[in-house]
């Protein structure tokens, strides 16, 4: 096949566009009407953690992605909500660095990739989501008491909208990790490189 005569640069190109396009495409796909906390979010910091070999890609690619999404939501299909253009929305870095986490997960568990780590990453992926945004949203609150009980009800109050993050996260991950799985049976320059010195 051409693709199995390409240069180890431009396979490291190839790969590279290849990921950050599919990382980018899931990111974007927040434009298409869908349950309430329905995301790609955190299965997109697990695919990029599990493939790209130099690990700061692995946390700057879904996060560059998550923030140029967010970009078009708030000044676009949400504008009327803006008054002015904005560039982060207020406490986005709670969630922000919920995907650095999942990221950080992500590569401790899915050095070696099987259905089975891929699910249990998309469930801690939900759960760490679930942890530090409800935790953002209890901190410095006036509507929920600041200790321990104020903290449980917080949590309780999240959870009926787990459901969206937990089918997002298992969805998202299903269709970028077996896309690009599918896709890597049938090119070989998308495989990773044997030196670590490749994205």
């Amino acid at each position: 096949m051409m693709f199995s005569k390409l240069s180890a640069n431009s396979k490291m190109s190839l790969r590279f566009g290849v990921l950050a396009g599919m990382i980018l495409l899931a990111a974007f796909s927040r434009m298409i009407p869908h349950m309430l906390n329905f995301s790609p979010l955190g299965a997109i910091a697990l695919f990029g953690a599990a493939h790209f070999q130099k690990k700061w890609l692995a946390v700057l690619i879904p996060i560059a992605a998550t923030w140029l999404s967010d970009l078009f939501l708030n000044n676009v299909i949400y504008a009327q909500y803006h008054p002015t253009f904005t560039w982060f929305y207020s406490g986005f870095y709670w969630q922000y660095a919920s995907y650095v986490l999942i990221a950080l997960v992500g590569m401790l568990m899915l050095k070696k990739i099987s259905w089975q780590r891929v699910a249990l990453g998309a469930l801690s992926s939900s759960a760490i989501f679930f942890l530090v945004t409800n935790f953002s949203c209890w901190i410095g609150s006036t509507t929920y008491a600041q200790n321990f009980g104020g903290l449980m009800t917080c949590y309780a109050a999240g959870v009926p909208f787990l459901k969206g993050t937990l089918l997002g996260d298992l969805c998202y991950a299903a269709a970028l990790f077996g896309s690009f799985s599918l896709m890597q049976q049938q090119i070989p320059a998308l495989r990773p490189a044997l030196s670590a010195s490749n994205q």
